[in-house]
Parts: C-alpha cells; structure tokens; sequence
C-alpha cells in the first residue's frame, strides 16, 4: 500500500512537470519566433504594407487575443510566489495533463449573522468560487426591480419569490459575462475570486431595517453586503489588491450607493492596501419626467422618483454620507446616477445602453404591438440626448447605442463594440489607468490628477450615432410579439422611424441613410 501511495505520488509530480513543461515552452514559443523574426522585420513590414488590413473590429479582436492567455498578470504584479502559484493552477486546469478537474461553479454560503436576511427573514448569503492564486476579487450585486409598499411587495412576494427568499435557491451557480471562468469569455477577470450576491432585499441594496412585528418584511439590502465582506476576510479578502463591486440594473444602483461604504468599512479594519472599484451596469436611471403620467400604483408604472421617495422611506434606506449631506432631506436624489457620482471618491465605470429598457418601461414607452408614433419616437431620441448629457463628466464607461438591459454578465459581452472596441478591452485600459494613477496620486478620488488614457486604449466610449441600434454590434433584436428576428430597417421601421426625416436632420441623402441602415452601419 505504501508503494502504491508512492508510485501514485511520483505520477501526480510527473504530470504536473509535464504540464509545467508544455506551459513553459508555449510561453517562450512566441519570445523564440520573436528573435527569429527580428532578421526578417524589415521583410515582414514590405509584405504587410502590400497586404489589405482587415477592418478595425477585426483588428481589435486580434490585437487583444493576447490579453486572453489565461495568467492573471495584473493580480500578480511581481509576486513571484504568487505567480508560481497561478502557474501550478493553470497546470491542473489543462486537460489532459490533470487528472483533477477544475471546479468551474459558485457555491451557496449562508451568512452566519442569521439577524441580516432576506425579505421575508430567511438566511441572505452569497455564492463564491475561490481562486487562490489571485488577489483580486468581483462582488457581483444581483439586480431585479424593487418594491415601495406593503401592496407591491406582497404582488412581488406572490409572483417573484426568488428575490424575496433564500428558501429555494439552488447550491451551486455558473457564472457567465465577467463572473465566467473561462478565459475566452472573460480574458482579464477569469481567475479572480468571483462572489455572485444573490438579491433578495427588494430595496436597490439600500436598506437597514429588519422584519418586526411592525414590519412585515426586513430591507437589509446595505447590511448583506457589510457583512458579506466581513465574511469574506476570513476567506482571503484580506490579502486581495482589487476589489471590484460589480452590480447590474438595481444591482448596478447599488454598486453607486455601497461602492464607498465598502471602502470605508475595509479601510476602518485597517485593511487600508485593498483598492475598491464599482462596475455600474444598467443602473444609471434618469428622474426625468414620464411620457405618459400615471398613478403610482404598482412598481412599472410608478415614476422613478415617486418609487423612490416611498420605497427609501419604507426599507430605512442609506446612501453614502457625502451624497446625503449634498441632499439633506431628501436623500431620494442619491439613487440617480449622475447625482450620486460626482459625490463618490471611489473610482467608478460605467456601462449603459444609451436606450435602456428598463428606463422607457418606467416612462411608459412600450415597445409592442402597433408602430410607435412620432411623439414618443422623439421621447425616445431625446432619452438618448439626456442620458449622453448626464455622462459628460464619466471618464470611465461604455455606453452602445442599443435598446437593451444589462451586459456585463451577458455571454455575449465581448461582442459589443463602441467605436471599435470592447468592453473587457475598456475595463483593461481603465484597469491600466488606475495602476498607473495609483504611483502618481495617493487620493482615491477620480476626480482628481486624472491622468490621460494609453494611446490604443480608450475608456470614455460612447456612440454618438442618434438612434436605438445605429451601432451594428447591438444585440440581436426580436419581435416581442412573434420572437422573430428583425434585421435594423425592419426594426427602426416598426419604430415609426422616417428615412427622409432622419436623412433631413442628418444632411444626407435618403438612399445613402438606407444603404447604411440595411449594411448595418
């Protein structure tokens, strides 16, 4: 038996120096053919010249195939222990060379503080996969609306259970879009510690009030993140360099109300060398004035602001203190992005469709049935207008001229472009601009000694074409009623939109606006 035990132990080591092996010499395969090609350079730049460039989206795509190497440089930076640990990893994730699989989902933890729950006072938790050689971590905020009352919380309660109650969550999840853990989905955050937090709070992760005889439901939403990160010290989270609260739709909201707090909360444990970042999806509203007013009677109809002023009543909902002191008395203001934004002093990215759906739905605009008509086609383009307006100031986000909801976790995020580039390219360069920031200035505020992007590596992207799905990298669109899909002309067309007036507006002729519609330009 011991023999055996050996002989299992001498195979294990060999098939790891086998894998190291192959992983070494497919490293320095690409420094070799460099020295190989430094006598050929100047042949190589005549047959280049010669030959037709592929179109930028193509480029861009193979320039970054690189970043795709599964090695977490950036959560290394010359830790060489820690790299030797992400090399070991990366041994026993290649297949066949492993004979152990790597474990690829999130698994449930329930919190031990059984006083911060859910709705309806079941245990909150969150699902984690841990990655031991990396210090980085995302903390993914779940998004899915809110309710502002007893009547709307109970029709929530009845019909969306999940995201009042723990009761019937599953034990594990995978995660997809930035929380995949397959490098070619997700080539610059793929090995980090991924925590997916479940949202079952209904209170834009804004509320501190738990379930009493007086209250029907607990609004713990800011709690379950604070003890979420108490949690997660015990697990690594204390020696992490990165910490990246990511969140979309409300849950992007309450990256932009908790982002600070969590800062606060791990620097006043002295865990001051933590560098804590926001990733705000689809969670930048607008408080603008409805199309079409209606009574508050339920939580798609309710305008953002009336919701709001209830439901922060009704959860004890917090913002962060700077926010709060800028809008004493009514801390409802905080809930908007570009009110709480300028306040933060966490650095923040930003990504939202510049015709978000979430949005008309809470200004009425219902994209079904019949043709929209010229009036809330202009609401429409002027949504566009109002929302490019409020991200002048955002030096760091991504915002596509599509109608659509949420991307970050999308499986295809990496598809979407904004004038050439993608989305983790974006987080990359912005990524590379705050280690660079951080040798220049100690502050954690944006706003300030902003340091101008590397050439090649743009982060403040926004289309400036005017209208939904202008940009031909927009997710595909169907037909809410047959769920066919609908190519841009048929969809703008079903959009009331006038080829001629547009061609007008534009100062251009109707037949070139037309070849470009139906090219996808």
């Amino acid at each position: 038996m011991q023999s055996r035990g050996v002989l299992r132990r001498s195979t294990g080591l060999s098939a790891v120096r086998s894998c190291l092996l192959l992983l070494f010499i497919h490293m320095s395969a690409p420094l070799e053919a460099r020295r190989v090609r430094g006598g050929r350079a100047q042949t190589r730049r005549v047959q280049q010249q010669q030959q037709p460039q592929p179109p930028p989206a193509y480029r861009e795509r193979v320039e970054g195939a690189t970043e795709s190497f599964p090695l977490d440089f950036t959560a290394v930076e010359s830790n060489m222990d820690n790299f030797m640990v992400q090399i070991k990893n990366l041994a026993q994730s290649l297949y066949p060379c492993s004979a152990q699989k790597l474990d690829q989902e999130m698994k449930l933890h329930f919190l031990k503080n059984v006083s911060v729950t859910c709705n309806d006072g079941s245990p909150a938790g969150y699902y984690i996969k841990e990655s031991k050689g990396s210090k980085r971590w995302l903390l993914f905020l779940e998004g899915g609306w809110y309710c502002f009352n007893r009547q709307t919380c109970e029709s929530r309660y009845e019909t969306m259970r999940r995201l009042m109650s723990s009761t019937k969550w599953p034990q594990t999840r995978t995660g997809t879009g930035i929380l995949s853990p397959q490098p070619e989905e997700n080539p610059h955050w793929w090995n980090a510690n991924m925590v997916f937090i479940p949202y079952c709070s209904s209170d834009v992760w804004s509320g501190a009030t738990p379930k009493t005889d007086q209250n029907d439901y607990a609004f713990m939403g800011s709690l379950i993140i604070k003890e979420v990160v108490n949690e997660l010290l015990t697990k690594g989270l204390n020696n992490a360099k990165v910490l990246l609260l990511a969140g979309s739709s409300a849950g992007g909201t309450g990256v932009l109300l908790n982002v600070d707090h969590v800062a606060e909360q791990l620097q006043s444990q002295g865990h001051t060398g933590i560098q804590v970042r926001g990733l705000a999806d689809s969670g930048w509203f607008l408080d603008n004035k409805q199309y079409k007013f209606t009574d508050c009677l339920d939580t798609i109809s309710c305008a953002p602001t009336e919701a709001i002023k209830r439901g922060i009543r009704y959860w004890g909902g917090l913002v962060p203190e700077s926010c709060r002191q800028a809008h004493v008395g009514e801390e409802w203001n905080c809930f908007f992005g570009y009110k709480v934004y300028p306040t933060l002093k966490s650095p923040v990215f930003v990504v939202q469709w510049l015709f978000d759906e979430a949005q008309l739905t809470v200004d009425n605009i219902h994209l079904t049935g019949q043709p929209v008509h010229e009036g809330q086609w202009r609401y429409i383009q002027n949504l566009g207008q109002e929302l490019r307006s409020t991200l002048r100031d955002v030096p760091a986000m991504f915002v596509p001229a599509c109608l659509s909801h949420e991307l970050i976790t999308r499986t295809y995020w990496m598809d979407i472009q904004v004038k050439g580039t993608s989305l983790p390219r974006a987080l990359h360069c912005w990524d590379r601009s705050l280690q660079e920031n951080l040798h220049i200035n100690s502050s954690h505020n944006h706003q300030m000694h902003r340091t101008p992007p590397a050439r090649g590596c743009p982060l403040h992207l926004i289309d400036s074409c005017p209208w939904p799905h202008c940009n031909p990298s927009c997710p595909t669109i169907r037909d809410q009623l047959t769920g066919q899909e609908m190519s841009v002309i048929q969809f703008l067309k079903h959009m009331g939109f006038d080829v001629q007036k547009m061609a007008q507006q534009q100062g251009m002729d109707p037949r070139k606006l037309l070849g470009m519609l139906n090219n996808g330009n």
